[in-house]
C-alpha cells in the first residue's frame, strides 16, 4: 500500500513539474548570458598583425534593453484566421482586424456580426454597455489602427459603425497539490467595433483590449506584455469569426428547411385560362433544367423551340423493378398516355419567379385539370428542383 501512495506521489510531482513549464521560455540554460567577451590577440611588436576580415563581424550596435535569455518569448506570432465564408485578411499586421462580404442575400450583414458579438458576450456570462462615436472619427481610427470602442449605430454619409465595449472578464491560476492557492489573477475588458462601407456589403470585425488588470507574487499591474495583448485580441477574434461562420450554416440550413418544405409547384392556370402547373422559379432557370424532368419520367425530347419556350416530346412509360426500390431509384410512375406532348413554358403576368408549365397533347389540346390533379404526387418532386436550387 505504501508502495503505491509513493509511485502515485511521484506521479503528481511530475505532472505539476510538467504543468509549471514556461511556453514562453526556449528549453535549456541561459549561461551565454553571463559569457564576457574575449580579448583580442595581442601581437607582440616584433611580429607583423595578421590581416583581418570584417565579413563576419557583429557590430555592437544593438537594442541592448530587449529581453534577453528567460525574458525571451520564444512563441509564435498570433495570426487572424479568415475560416468564415468570404472573409479576409486586408494586410499583415499586429491590428486584430477582418473584412466580412456578403454571404446570405436575405440577411443584413452588419445586424448578423453585430449580433454574434452580443451572442459571444452573453454566452460568456460578460456584461457590455454602448457608447456613442462620430462614423468618420471611427473610420479614421480604424485605418489608423488606433484602439476606440462601444457599441453604437450611426448612419452619416454613407457609414455606419456598431461599438461595443465588454465588462470585465477574470481569469485565475491555481498551484498547489493538496491545497490550491491563487497564485495569478488576470482581468481583461474588450471593445468590438464594427464597420460597413456605404453599400453595406462589407464589413469590418476589430477587437482591441482597453483594460488589463493582473495580480501575482509580484504584485498588481496595469501594463500587458504587447505580444500577449496581440494574442489575446487576435484569439477573441478568432473565436468571433468561427461564430460568424457557425451562423453562416445555421441560417443557410434554415433556409434549406424552408425551400425544402415550400410549395414549389402547385396546380393553376396559365394566362390564357388553360389548367398549368405553376413552378416558383423564372422561365429560363426552368427552361434549361426541364431536361432533367424529361430523363427522370421516361419522356424524350424530338424537337424544342426556345424561342416560344417549348419542348416537343415523346413518352413511353420507363419499366421498373424490384432492384430500383431497393437501391432507393423507384421514381413514381406518370399516368398518361403513351403519345406525342408539348410542355410549353411561360411567365406569368408581372411575376418574375413563377412560370407556368402547360402540356398539350399532340392534336394541341391541354391535359384536364382532373389529369393534371392525379399526376400531380409524380410530377411535383421532380419538378420542384429541390436538390439543384
Amino acid at each position: 500500500m505504501s508502495c503505491k501512495v509513493f509511485y502515485f506521489s511521484l506521479l503528481a510531482l511530475s505532472l505539476t513539474a510538467c504543468g509549471s513549464v514556461n511556453n514562453k521560455q526556449a528549453l535549456g540554460d541561459f549561461d551565454y548570458q553571463n559569457l564576457k567577451e574575449a580579448k583580442g590577440i595581442v601581437i607582440p611588436a616584433n611580429l607583423d598583425t595578421p590581416k583581418q576580415s570584417n565579413e563576419y563581424f557583429i557590430t555592437n550596435n544593438i537594442n541592448h534593453a530587449g529581453p534577453v535569455g528567460e525574458k525571451m518569448d520564444i512563441r509564435a506570432p498570433s495570426l487572424v484566421m479568415p475560416v468564415a465564408s468570404s472573409s479576409r485578411v486586408v494586410e499583415e499586421s499586429g491590428v486584430a482586424i477582418i473584412w466580412f462580404d456578403q454571404v446570405l442575400e436575405n440577411q443584413n450583414l452588419m445586424d448578423l456580426i453585430e449580433g454574434v458579438v452580443k451572442a459571444k458576450l452573453n454566452e460568456d456570462g460578460v456584461g457590455y454597455s454602448f457608447i456613442d462615436e462620430d462614423p468618420e472619427v471611427t473610420l479614421g481610427k480604424v485605418m489608423e489602427g488606433a484602439t476606440s470602442l462601444k457599441e453604437t449605430s450611426i448612419k452619416r454619409e454613407g457609414i455606419r459603425t456598431a461599438i461595443i465595449e465588454s465588462d470585465w472578464y477574470h481569469e485565475e491560476v491555481d498551484d498547489g497539490w493538496i491545497f490550491e492557492d491563487v497564485v495569478v489573477a488576470k482581468s481583461k475588458r474588450f471593445r468590438f467595433q464594427i464597420l460597413a462601407k456605404s453599400h453595406g456589403r462589407s464589413v469590418s470585425l476589430r477587437v482591441s483590449l482597453v483594460d488589463f488588470l493582473q495580480t501575482d507574487y509580484l504584485g498588481g499591474s496595469k501594463t500587458m506584455d504587447p505580444i500577449d495583448q496581440q494574442r489575446a485580441e487576435k484569439s477573441m477574434l478568432n473565436e468571433l469569426i468561427a461564430s460568424v461562420d457557425y451562423a453562416y450554416r445555421v441560417q443557410q440550413r434554415k433556409d434549406r428547411l424552408i425551400r425544402a418544405n415550400q410549395k414549389l409547384v402547385k396546380i393553376g392556370e396559365n394566362v390564357t385560362g388553360e389548367a398549368a402547373y405553376i413552378v416558383e422559379l423564372g422561365i429560363d432557370d426552368l427552361w434549361n433544367n426541364m431536361p432533367l424532368f424529361f430523363e427522370k419520367h421516361g419522356f424524350t425530347i424530338t424537337d424544342l423551340s426556345e424561342e416560344n419556350k417549348i419542348y416537343y416530346v415523346d413518352f413511353v412509360k420507363p419499366e421498373t423493378s424490384i432492384w430500383d426500390s431497393i437501391w432507393g431509384e423507384d421514381n413514381s410512375i406518370i399516368d398518361v398516355d403513351e403519345v406525342k406532348y408539348q410542355f410549353v413554358l411561360s411567365q406569368l403576368d408581372d411575376i418574375e419567379h413563377q412560370t407556368a408549365v402547360t402540356i398539350y397533347k399532340e392534336d394541341g389540346t391541354p391535359l384536364t385539370l382532373e389529369t393534371l390533379e392525379r399526376v400531380f404526387p409524380a410530377i411535383e418532386p421532380t419538378l420542384s428542383f429541390r436538390e439543384i436550387f
